[in-house]
C-alpha cells in the first residue's frame, strides 16, 4: 500500500517518470512505464532490478548491442488478425524492422554466457524472431519500402506492360509537341507536364483550339492551359487501367502474405511485447547511467542502510548549477527502526526524508537508485508519507486537521513491514498539545515496530527518542562559526535549531533576541547551548581525528617503506657477507698453509720463537676482523624487530576505545583573529607555515623559510606561535631533498591533466594528491584527472579525497563529447 494517492507527486517520482518517458522509443514502452506497479514481492523486485542493471552494464561496457529500430507492432497486428484484412506496404516494412530487432536482441543475449546477463537471457527465453517471415517480407518489399516487381509473375508482367505504354505515350507526346513548336503553337522552352495523373502539353490560352484534345487544367493566371492530345487519350486510358490492375495485384500479394502469417500472429504479438519491454528496460538503464544510479544489495526483509545516497532530482539541479550534492548516510535496523531528525531550518531535514522515500519507492518500482553499491535496502509492504501543507477549503480541513487525518489513516494500516515518513511531526497547532499527540503517535509506531524517518523541532520528541528502545536521534550538522547549515546527517544525537544564531546572523535586533531568550527560559536555553557545544566539540574532534588518521597513514607508509628498504639492505648485506666470508675463508686457508710452512721453515732453521708468536697473533687478529662483520646482520634484525614492535603498539592504541566520562579536552591555543604583519599563518588545506611580512589590501606577502610569496589573504589561516614552532620543528626534522626548483620553469612544464588509469587505488590517490598540491602551488585554477569509467570505484575514491581539500571549489564530470564520466574536472579556489 502506498499512501496518499498523490505520493508520487510529493516525493518527485512523477518527474523521474517523465524523464524516463522521454527516453522510451515506443508507445508500448511508455504504457509499461505507467503500468509498472509498486511491488513488495522480493523475487519480482530483484528480477526487474537485475534486468535494468544488466542493460546498464551492456550500454556501458558492451558495444555489440543491436542498433535496429524499436517498433510498436501491436496496432497493425490487431488489424491483421481480422479475416479479409491485409497489412499495407508501410506496415510490412515496420513488421520487418521489428522482427529483425527482436531476432538481433535474442541472438545477442543468447551468444553471451549464463554468468554475464542471466536476467536478460531469461527474458529472451522462448522469444522467436521469425527469420522465415523476415525472408518472406524481403521477397515482397525492397529496402526502400516498395513492392518488388518480382513479388509475383502477374505483377512483373503488368509493370513491364505499364513501362511500355508509358514509353509509347512519351514518344507520341514528344512528336506532337515538336510539331506544335514548329508551327509556333507552343513555346520552344516548354516540356511535357503531368496533371491528374495524365501526361499533358502546356499551351498558351490563345492557341488552345489549335490542338485537339482534353483540357485538364490551367495556370493561376489563365494564360496557360494543359491539354491532353486526342491521339494519346486512348493510350493514357489504357495506362490508367493497367495501373489499377497493378494496384489490385499488390493488394492480392499483401492479402496472401497476411493470410499466411495470421496463424502466427499471437506469437508475433508476444515478440512485439518483448520488444517494447526491452525498450522500457533500456530507457530505465539510460536514465540510470545519466544519473549515476546503481543496484544496491537488496534484502528480503525490512531494513535500510544507505551509503552515499543522493536525491536524484536535487543532484540534477545542483549539477546544472555546478555544485556538489552532500551525500546521505542513514541506517534503519530491527533494533533502531525509527529515526527522529532534528536541526536548523533549511538544514536538509526534509531532503533526507524525501531522499529515503524516493529511493525506496524507485527501488520497489524496478528503478536503479542513486546510492553506493554496498548500500543495503530491504522490501516494505507499505509506504506512508505526511509532508507539506494539505489544508482543504472544500473539505473544511485545516493544516493540522489534515495531518491528523493522515495519522488516522496511517495507524489503520501501519505494521512492522511499513515505512512511515513524516515531516515536521506535530506542528500546525498549539505546541504543547501538538507535541504530546506527536509523542503518543511516536510511541504507537514504536510498539508496532514500524520503520520510519520523522523530522521535528519538538524537544519532547528528541527526549523520547533518546530513551526509547527502537528509536534513535539524528541531527543535521551546522557550522556554528560561520552560521550556515552543512546538510550532513549525523546519527545518534539530537540537533539544535540554532534559532538564536540564525536570528542574530540575519540582523534581528539584539534586544529582541535577549528578550526571546528570557521568555524561553534558562532550561531551554541551556539545553540548546549544550546541543550547540556538543555539535562544536564533535566537529572539533572529527577534524582532529581526520588529522590523526592522515598522520598515521603517512607514518604507516614511511614505516612500510623503511621496513622494505631494511629487508632489501639485509638481503644485500647477507649476500655480500657470504661472498666475503667465502673469500676470507679461502684467503685464511691459504694464509694458514703459508704460515705453517713458514713456522716449519723457522723451526727447521731454529729461528726465534717470539717471531713465530707474533706471526700467529697477527693471523688471529685478521680472523677476528672477518668474524666481526657478521655482527651487522644481528643489528639489522634488531632494527626490524623494533619497527615491528612500534607498529604493534600503534595498532593497539588505535584499537583501544576511549574511556567514557573522560575529562573535557583542553581548548586549543588562542590564535590571532586577523592576518597582519608579524602573525604566523598556514595556507588553508596545506601544512606549510610562515610569517606575514606585509599586507596590501586583500593580498599578503608571507615568508615561508627563505621564500617570499604573495597570495590572497583569504587563503591564509592564522595560527598560534606554539603551532608555528611545532610545524617548523617537524619540517627541520624531516629529510629535505636537495633540489634546484624554479617555479617559473616548473609552471611552463606543468601539464594540467593527470592519467591514473591502471593504477592501484593507493597509487592513484597519492598521484592525485601530489598533482593537486603542485597545481595549487603553481596557481592553476583548473585541472583534469583522467581515471576512466570502469566500475566507478576509483572515481569515487578520488572524489572523496577532493571533497576533503579546502581549496577544491568543485569537481564535476567532463562534457560527454570530451570524455564524460571518465574524466573529473577540478576547479581550485585560488
Amino acid at each position: 500500500m502506498v499512501y496518499p494517492d498523490n505520493f508520487e507527486n510529493k516525493i518527485g517520482f512523477d518527474r523521474i517518470r517523465s524523464q524516463v518517458k522521454a527516453l522510451c522509443v515506443t508507445q508500448g514502452a511508455v504504457d509499461k512505464l505507467f503500468e509498472a506497479a509498486f511491488s513488495d514481492d522480493y523475487e519480482s523486485v530483484v528480477a526487474r532490478l537485475g534486468q535494468v542493471f544488466e542493460m546498464r552494464t551492456v550500454l556501458m561496457m558492451d558495444n555489440g548491442l543491436p542498433e535496429g529500430s524499436f517498433v510498436d507492432m501491436d496496432a497493425f497486428l490487431k488489424k491483421g488478425a481480422v479475416e479479409g484484412s491485409f497489412l499495407d506496404v508501410g506496415e510490412l516494412a515496420a513488421l520487418r524492422k521489428g522482427l529483425a530487432m527482436v531476432h538481433g536482441l535474442v541472438a545477442f543475449f543468447n551468444a553471451r554466457t549464463d554468468e554475464q546477463y542471466p536476467q536478460l537471457r531469461a527474458l529472451c527465453s522462448g522469444v522467436d524472431g521469425f527469420p522465415e517471415i523476415i525472408n518472406h517480407i524481403d521477397s515482397i518489399v525492397d529496402k526502400f519500402g516498395k513492392v518488388r516487381d518480382n513479388a509475383s509473375a502477374e505483377l512483373f508482367s503488368l509493370r513491364r506492360t505499364i513501362r511500355d505504354r508509358e514509353s509509347q505515350v512519351s514518344r507520341r507526346l514528344q512528336q506532337i509537341m515538336g510539331q506544335a513548336q514548329a508551327s509556333g503553337i507552343v513555346d520552344g522552352d516548354v516540356s511535357v507536364s503531368i496533371r491528374e495523373g495524365r501526361a499533358v502539353i502546356p499551351v498558351a490560352a490563345a492557341n488552345k483550339k489549335k490542338i485537339k484534345g482534353l483540357i485538364h487544367d490551367e495556370s493561376a493566371t489563365g494564360k496557360t492551359v494543359y491539354i491532353e492530345p486526342i491521339e494519346v487519350v486512348e493510350l493514357n486510358n489504357e495506362l490508367k487501367a493497367l495501373e489499377y490492375e497493378e494496384r489490385r495485384e499488390v493488394v492480392r500479394i499483401l492479402t496472401r502474405f497476411t493470410d499466411a502469417i495470421r496463424p502466427d500472429l499471437p506469437r508475433i504479438r508476444e515478440s512485439g511485447d518483448f520488444l517494447t519491454t526491452m525498450d522500457f528496460i533500456r530507457a530505465k538503464a539510460r536514465f540510470a547511467l545519466a544519473n549515476d544510479c546503481t543496484l544496491p544489495i537488496v534484502e528480503n526483509r525490512s531494513s535500510i542502510r544507505l551509503i552515499r545516497a543522493r536525491h536524484t532530482l536535487l543532484a540534477q539541479t545542483l549539477r546544472r548549477e555546478g555544485k556538489e550534492i552532500v551525500p546521505l548516510d542513514l541506517t534503519l535496523t530491527d533494533d533502531k527502526h525509527i529515526l527522529v531528525i532534528s536541526g536548523p531550518n533549511a538544514g536538509g531535514k526534509s531532503v533526507c526524508l524525501k531522499t529515503v522515500g524516493l529511493l525506496q519507492y524507485m527501488l520497489q518500482k524496478g528503478f536503479l537508485v542513486s546510492v553506493s553499491e554496498n548500500s543495503e535496502m530491504g522490501i516494505f509492504k507499505d509506504i506512508f508519507i505526511d509532508i507539506g501543507d494539505e489544508q482543504s477549503i472544500e473539505n473544511d480541513l485545516s493544516t493540522y486537521s489534515s495531518h491528523l487525518l493522515n495519522m488516522k489513516n496511517i495507524l489503520r494500516s501501519a505494521g512492522e513491514r511499513s515505512l512511515i515518513l513524516i515531516d515536521e511531526f506535530g506542528t500546525g497547532t498549539e505546541p504543547i498539545i501538538g507535541g504530546a499527540i506527536a509523542e503518543a503517535l511516536l510511541e504507537k509506531f514504536e510498539q508496532r515496530h514500524c520503520f520510519g524517518v520523522i523530522t521535528t523541532h519538538y524537544s519532547n520528541l528528541k527526549y523520547y527518542a533518546s530513551n526509547a528502545r527502537g528509536i534513535q536521534n539524528g541531527a543535521m550538522t551546522f557550522d556554528v562559526q560561520n552560521i550556515r547549515p552543512l546538510f550532513r546527517l549525523e546519527m545518534g544525537k539530537p540537533g539544535s535549531s540554532f534559532a538564536v544564531e540564525i536570528a542574530r546572523k540575519i540582523g534581528l535586533p539584539e534586544e529582541i533576541i535577549r528578550s526571546a531568550s528570557e521568555k524561553a527560559g534558562s532550561d531551554h536555553i541551556n539545553i540548546e547551548r549544550q546541543l550547540r557545544e556538543i555539535a562544536r566539540d564533535r566537529r572539533y574532534w572529527e577534524q582532529k581525528r581526520d588529522k590523526i588518521r592522515q598522520a598515521e597513514k603517512r607514518v604507516d607508509e614511511l614505516s612500510e617503506k623503511y621496513q622494505s628498504e631494511l629487508e632489501t639492505l639485509k638481503a644485500e648485506r647477507s649476500r655480500l657477507l657470504r661472498e666475503a666470508k667465502a673469500e676470507a675463508r679461502q684467503i685464511t686457508a691459504e694464509a694458514n698453509k703459508q704460515i705453517e710452512n713458514t713456522i716449519r721453515v723457522i723451526r727447521e732453521s731454529q729461528a726465534d720463537k717470539e717471531k713465530t708468536l707474533e706471526v700467529r697473533r697477527k693471523m688471529e687478529e685478521f680472523k677476528e676482523t672477518l668474524e666481526q662483520d657478521s655482527a651487522g646482520d644481528e643489528a639489522i634484525d634488531r632494527k626490524i624487530e623494533q619497527i615491528r614492535r612500534r607498529e604493534q603498539r600503534r595498532a593497539e592504541r588505535r584499537n583501544r576505545k576511549p574511556e567514557t566520562g573522560s575529562a573535557t579536552p583542553a581548548p586549543p591555543p588562542e590564535k590571532p583573529r586577523i592576518v597582519e604583519p608579524g602573525v604566523k599563518v598556514r595556507i588553508k588545506g596545506q601544512d606549510a607555515v610562515g610569517e606575514v611580512v606585509s599586507v596590501s589590501g586583500k593580498r599578503a606577502t608571507v615568508g615561508f623559510g627563505q621564500i617570499l610569496t604573495t597570495l590572497d589573504a583569504e587563503r591564509l589561516e592564522p595560527i598560534s606561535n606554539a603551532e608555528y614552532k611545532k610545524a617548523v620543528r617537524n619540517e627541520r626534522s624531516a629529510p629535505v631533498p636537495v633540489t634546484n626548483y624554479s617555479t617559473a620553469e616548473r609552471r611552463l612544464q606543468f601539464t594540467q591533466q593527470i592519467d591514473v588509469r591502471g593504477m592501484r587505488v593507493s597509487e592513484a590517490l597519492q598521484a592525485t594528491q601530489d598533482f593537486v598540491d603542485e597545481a595549487i602551488m603553481l596557481g592553476f585554477s583548473e585541472i583534469r584527472i583522467l581515471h576512466g569509467k570502469g566500475t566507478g570505484a576509483l572515481k569515487e575514491e578520488i572524489r572523496n579525497y577532493l571533497r576533503a581539500v579546502d581549496l577544491v571549489k568543485s569537481a564535476r564530470d567532463e562534457h560527454e563529447e570530451l570524455g564524460g564520466a571518465g574524466i573529473t574536472v577540478v576547479k581550485l579556489d585560488l
